[in-house]
């Protein structure tokens, strides 16, 4: 498989805003299969220790998350940024941690307990924010 060259220009799109919910449809549909697509070129650009059937389930998965989303300015955001994000690795201009950081398990963080711990995490005591 011949890699070919970064040119920035390459996967680059001007700025679309869907009309419809039909035309944004068709737009994620087309964003969907580029990916799908890309997948086995994506492990080999990047040496991942993921088969193309793993990072097809993810890209999956992520357009899922995002199936109930119904306004049509976020669909439009939601696809600037695919379209970003598949220039930006398509163009290898990541790294193989950020490509693995899809693959990280989500897990809920443990809920702080100590003053500072509660400072960090950016939570308030309601007991002592109304005492003043």
């Amino acid at each position: 498989m011949a890699i070919t060259p970064t040119i920035p220009a390459r996967l680059a799109r001007t700025v679309q805003a869907s009309t419809s919910h039909a035309e944004a449809r068709t737009r994620v549909i087309r964003a969907y299969r580029a990916w799908y697509r890309s997948a086995p070129e994506i492990c080999a650009l990047y040496a991942l220790n993921v088969s193309p059937s793993a990072v097809r389930l993810k890209i999956r998965q992520d357009f899922e998350r995002n199936r109930k989303i119904d306004d049509l300015n976020i669909i439009n955001v939601l696809l600037h940024k695919n379209q970003q994000e598949y220039q930006e690795t398509m163009n290898c201009w990541k790294q193989e941690p950020h490509l693995m950081h899809w693959f990280r398990k989500y897990e809920e963080p443990a809920k702080p307990v100590a003053f500072l711990d509660k400072f960090y995490a950016g939570r308030d005591d309601p007991k002592q924010v109304n005492s003043f």
